[in-house]
């Protein structure tokens, strides 16, 4: 019987540049081993991670897959849950490095299986590329700082009609009917933070359905852009982790430092989801019991009505400006696959697959 999979991101796209959670992965003291691959683009660095934990999931282990925010087909990482591993893609800009060698981290650089000499005969044509791709981020992240301006208009507005004490009143509910048989207790649970959507060359990308097979109870808390559930999570995760509970935080692309957007509590089985324009949830498949949490109904949309023309253009400017993000991406995409072509050719990819099975008999055996 095949494993549990899971797809995230441990970085992403955002108004603030490229922003990770790559801390989050697997820490120092869980971890059984923590493996950094280097390499350049296109020594295959994401197929040899990509192949082990598709192996591993096929003999029953439970792996998550940590996709790359600037190219969705590509992983930055594995994470052999059951067996406490990880594997994670240490180059720029996600650089990673080992903290306690050999103890727990080891590096595996495919640069080993390359021949230098033919790589360095491009050596102007990979500076020049590299070059282009760092270029082009920077517009895509001009453009999403942009963008973020925009939010910030939408949220501020929105958040000066919000009926606190509907907020507050709701969220004791919920945290009475699912946490309050939980005793507080002085030892608090873990966090972990992550991202489940993502902002691509291919456009907003999500992988949220991943995350919750076999939950029994999903909130489904729906909201307008710029509308945030924030507060309310912070309360739910708080009230959760002190009470010894583990959880895991999804944020948001847009405010990626401090808007929570999803929380998924993994001993109680219990979910809360946001869904909006940007990533629609669909639950009909799902055989959790569902509870809808609809945020319209706690805004007094009369008082800011007279801002309604300052909201519209801001949505309008904020989609424009993502779709800019979007494209600009997606010429460095282009460009970054170009510099493959200068390292496909000079790899042993014999050698590497010898590697890959090697490592996956000693962690199925571990």
């Amino acid at each position: 019987m095949a494993g549990i999979e899971r797809h995230m991101y441990p970085g992403n796209n955002t108004p603030e540049g490229f922003f990770s959670y790559y801390q989050y992965i697997l820490s120092q003291e869980e971890a059984d081993r923590i493996i950094c691959i280097k390499g350049g683009p296109g020594v295959g660095k994401s197929t040899f991670m990509k192949k082990i934990g598709e192996s591993m999931l096929q003999k029953g282990h439970n792996v998550d897959f940590m996709h790359c925010s600037s190219d969705n087909s590509s992983l930055d990482g594995i994470v052999l849950r059951d067996k406490k591993i990880a594997m994670i893609d240490g180059t720029a800009p996600h650089v990673v490095d080992p903290i306690n060698p050999g103890a727990v981290d080891s590096i595996i650089h495919l640069g080993d299986y390359w021949d230098e000499e033919g790589i360095r005969k491009n050596r102007n044509a990979v500076i020049r590329n590299s070059e282009r791709v760092r270029s082009i981020f920077g517009r895509a992240y001009n453009y999403l700082a942009a963008a973020g301006k925009m939010y910030d208009n939408l949220f501020s507005i929105y958040e000066s009609a919000i009926k606190n004490e509907e907020l507050y009143k709701l969220a004791a509910k919920i945290i009475g009917d699912e946490l309050i048989h939980r005793e507080i207790c002085l030892n608090q649970g873990d966090i972990k933070k992550y991202f489940a959507s993502a902002i691509t060359p291919t456009g907003f990308e999500n992988f949220i359905d991943t995350l919750l097979s076999g939950y029994k109870k999903i909130y489904l808390i729906k909201a307008p852009i710029g509308v945030s559930s924030e507060r309310m999570l912070n309360l739910f995760m708080e009230g959760a982790v002190y009470r010894s509970l583990n959880v895991e935080g999804y944020y948001c692309p847009m405010k990626p430092s401090t808007k929570l957007e999803h929380l998924l509590i993994p001993e109680l089985r219990l979910a809360f989801i946001t869904s909006n324009l940007y990533h629609t949830i669909d639950l009909s498949e799902n055989p959790a019991e569902v509870e809808v949490i609809n945020l319209d109904n706690i805004i007094r949309y009369d008082i800011i009505k007279y801002q309604e023309p300052i909201l519209e253009d801001s949505r309008i400017k904020m989609r424009e400006l993502l779709e800019k993000s979007v494209y600009c991406l997606a010429q460095a995409k282009k460009e970054h696959d170009k510099l493959e072509q200068y390292y496909v050719p000079n790899m042993d990819f014999l050698k590497i697959d010898s590697l890959r099975l090697e490592l996956t008999q000693k962690f199925s055996q571990s």
